[in-house]
This record gives C-alpha cells, sequence and structure tokens, in this order.
C-alpha cells in the first residue's frame, strides 16, 4: 500500500514539474523569442504592415482595403449609399458580409466574399440589364455603369470593354488593398481632373507605384491603393 502510494506522488510529482517546465519553455519561452525574432528581422511586418504619412502618422495597413467616399448627407441613416470621392483612386468594390458599424474605413463586419456562381442572375449566359435585381450579375451592370461614368471626363471616355473585372467586383476577402494597373490607368483623367494635375503626372505616379509578381512568376501586377492615394495627396500638395 506504501508503495503503491509513494508511486502515485511520484508520478503526480514527475507531472507538475513537466508541466511547469512545458509551461515555461512554450508559453514563455517560446512566444517571447518568436516575437523577439519577429520584431528583429521583420520589423514591419510583425506590427501590421502599417503605412505611414509624411507626418509618422498610421494611416492604415498595407494588408487591409480602405474606402475613400464622401461623408454622409445625413449621418444617421444607415441605408444612405456611399458616394465615391472622385478626387481620389478607388479600390475595388467592398462586397462583404453585412454592414459595418465599427470600422467605418470599410463597409465590412466580417470579410469573405459572397458565394455567388458568376453567372449569379445571367440572362442567355450573359451579365445583362434584364439581370434579376440583387444577383451577382445586377451588382456587376449596375457597377460597371457607375465606373464609367465616374471616370469619363471631358477628354476622355471610358469604353465598356476597357472596365477591367476588379473595378466591378470585390475579391475572396472583400479587404484586397490593391487594384489591378490596368484599373489605375482607367482612372487616372478622372483623378487628374478632379486634382487640377497634368495626367502625365498622375501617370507616373501609378507607374511608380506598380509593384511587379512576387519573385517574378507569383501573382498579378498590382497597384497599393492607400499608398497609391498617399503620395497623391503628397503631389497634389506640392
Amino acid at each position: 500500500m506504501n508503495n503503491s502510494v509513494s508511486s502515485t506522488v511520484r508520478l503526480i510529482g514527475a507531472g507538475l514539474r513537466a508541466l511547469l517546465v512545458l509551461t515555461v519553455i512554450c508559453g514563455v519561452i517560446y512566444p517571447l523569442a518568436v516575437t523577439g525574432i519577429a520584431q528583429a528581422l521583420f520589423h514591419d511586418k510583425a506590427n501590421g504592415s502599417e503605412i505611414k504619412d509624411k507626418s509618422g502618422q498610421v494611416v492604415g495597413s498595407s494588408l487591409i482595403g480602405q474606402s475613400y467616399n464622401l461623408p454622409k448627407k445625413d449621418p444617421n441613416d444607415a441605408e444612405e449609399a456611399a458616394r465615391p470621392d472622385l478626387k481620389w483612386f478607388q479600390p475595388r468594390p467592398s462586397n462583404g458580409l453585412g454592414a459595418n458599424s465599427v470600422n467605418t474605413q470599410y463597409s465590412l463586419i466580417l470579410s469573405g466574399a459572397t458565394n455567388r456562381s458568376a453567372d449569379n442572375g445571367a440572362v442567355g449566359g450573359k451579365c445583362t440589364k434584364d439581370a434579376e435585381e440583387g444577383t451577382l450579375c445586377a451588382q456587376v451592370v449596375a457597377a460597371k455603369e457607375a465606373v464609367i461614368a465616374d471616370n469619363s471626363t471631358a477628354g476622355y471616355t471610358v469604353k465598356p470593354e476597357d472596365v477591367p473585372a476588379d473595378a466591378v467586383t470585390s475579391s475572396g476577402s472583400g479587404l484586397d488593398p490593391a487594384i489591378s494597373p490596368e484599373y489605375a490607368k482607367l482612372q487616372v483623367h478622372r483623378v487628374a481632373e478632379q486634382n487640377k494635375l497634368d495626367v502625365k503626372q498622375v501617370e507616373k505616379l501609378v507607374a511608380d507605384h506598380t509593384t511587379g509578381r512576387t519573385l517574378g512568376f507569383m501573382g498579378e501586377p498590382r497597384v497599393n491603393v492607400l499608398e497609391l492615394n498617399i503620395a497623391l495627396k503628397a503631389l497634389t500638395k506640392s
């Protein structure tokens, strides 16, 4: 009996010592080591890939998109449609899952896609104006019309075939911070006109902020909208 109790006590003691050692290693030493390495080698990424303006103020993250809309006419009207501020480059549509009352910089409460098929609402296999309201095709058609209307200027008319897919569809997460170079270039004339800048200046701005494929073969060329608009703001004040 004494041997049994003694063995049990030894086993409990060994278990508690193992628990204490593993808690210190896995709960203290390992997290501190990983955090230290991340801060030393990947300081920017470890802190959320923050983007700062010229004054050093954090204005967002390079990983999360932002919207650039005019203030609401009635701040208390939750149903009032957002109106894009046309002096800024616009991001992809932010059609996420539900309305957002916390982070007013982006109209999402959860990230995610609509899960609708590409032909949702299609008529005869095509997205047309006859698409049923609320379907993906109806959203795409409406978005395309808005892109054409917003970006056509006195000396530049946007053609329907020039509107890229990312101008009228949200990304899988609904939080994509980047747009295609084609969508950025499509907005150049409108941004130049709204800010009283030369088109060549804005074209150079887009070119300077176009990032190529990762490692030369992964992904697609892209333009980070927040970084581009920060540069645009600096240009308009220069």
